[in-house]
């Protein structure tokens, strides 16, 4: 005979969920005290939703609550997109370097004309950083 562990969620007498581990069913149990109470916040508003209308935002809300408190200001976004210190830790190019690259863009630019733009704007990136510093 096997034995199973199953974890049920109830809500105000009403089994909502069934999980089969502990950690998953509180974490759903959590997100549904959450969005009880975004529901008792929504009935205080002056802002007039239906029942379902509320039951589902407050839902959403609670699911996406990462994203929520970031939209608040309550935390910081955790986004893996490059930041303002990635950029300051490029590192300098030697000099004998810079001057290759920019003979080759010179090369091309008498090859090809600078109709659609300068020289400057062909210019590689590393040597208009070194230009700036």
């Amino acid at each position: 005979m096997a034995v199973e562990s199953r974890f049920v969620v109830i809500r105000h007498g009403v089994e909502a969920q069934t999980f089969m581990d502990k950690k998953s069913a509180d974490e759903y149990d959590k997100m549904l005290d959450m969005a009880d109470n975004l529901a008792d916040v929504f009935a205080q508003s002056p802002i007039e939703l239906s029942e379902s209308a509320s039951e589902e935002l407050s839902i959403y809300l609670a699911q996406h609550r990462e994203d929520v408190l970031v939209a608040l200001l309550a935390k910081k976004p955790t986004s893996k997109a490059p930041t303002k210190k990635a950029v300051k830790s490029v590192k300098k190019t030697p000099e004998k370097t810079t001057d290759k690259a920019a003979e080759k863009v010179a090369e091309k630019v008498a090859e090809k004309g600078t109709e659609k733009g300068t020289e400057k704007d062909l210019e590689p990136k590393s040597a208009k950083l070194s230009k700036a510093s």
